[in-house]
């Protein structure tokens, strides 16, 4: 998984390896770039199709699975490269989507283990991505095995944000109602587009007429507006009926 401006996830066995090595390092790039290749169709669909229905969770279950695939093997994959600042970035996506997914599964009001694990899971991604920074920004050239340090204090102050919020639910007890849907909302969309970053920057995933064009990342924008649109929607008080007024 390659943070934005990133070179791309890419293994190389070392010199003399097996055809098993070998062909071990091809299925976990292939099952990468499938699970992101994935994660971004049913992510896209299940921001489309009409939230709570059938569809959604159907499409949010793929979403889930494909994007834990992905983000887990990027997330344990990337110090051997070595691209440590993008085990932050797969770490983080790893933990928005495992605890928005959980959000909905959850009943309303209720919580359990599970979201303290969260909370020091994201506490751990968040000390990573402000080590890693704190690594590249003091270096000569700003940078750490050839990345800037900016992705990785944004991943890490994000992954604080949510470890806050993880702990707001848990002395509360839980969450309900429209703070429980925004929860969901933003972890998954800031994965979906952490997703399309992640896309953007692997070379192998898009077809060579395509590599360097704008068009690549209309998917961040759209994914970018989408959420916008729907956290703006969930602040607003519903509409009642005319008759009900």
């Amino acid at each position: 998984m390659a943070p934005a401006g990133g070179r791309g996830m890419i293994l190389h066995p070392p010199p003399g390896s097996s055809e098993l090595v070998r062909a071990a390092a091809g299925a976990i790039l292939f099952l990468h770039i499938g699970g992101a290749t994935a994660g971004l169709g049913s992510g896209g669909a299940a921001m489309v199709f009409p939230k709570g229905e059938r569809l959604h969770r159907a499409a949010g279950n793929v979403f889930f699975a494909s994007i834990l695939i992905m983000s887990g093997i990027g997330a344990a994959v990337a110090p051997f490269p070595p691209q440590r600042i993008s085990s932050v970035a797969g770490g983080l996506t790893f933990y928005l989507v495992a605890t928005g997914w959980a959000t909905v599964r959850r009943k309303p009001g209720e919580t359990s283990r599970f979201e303290a694990g969260g909370l020091l899971f994201g506490l751990g991604v968040a000390m990573l991505g402000l080590f890693l920074g704190w690594q590249a920004a003091a270096s000569p050239k700003g940078t750490l095995d050839g990345l800037p340090y900016f992705p990785a204090f944004l991943f890490g102050s994000l992954a604080a944000l949510g470890a806050a919020f993880d702990l707001r639910v848990i002395l509360r007890g839980g969450v309900s109602g429209t703070p429980r849907v925004t929860r969901h909302l933003w972890r998954m969309c800031v994965a979906l587009l952490i997703t399309a970053f992640s896309f953007v920057g692997q070379p192998k995933a898009i077809p060579e007429f395509l590599r360097g064009s704008p068009i690549l990342f209309l998917p961040i924008v759209a994914v970018a507006a989408s959420m916008i649109y729907w956290l703006l929607r969930m602040r607003r008080p519903p509409r009642l009926p005319a008759r009900a007024v």
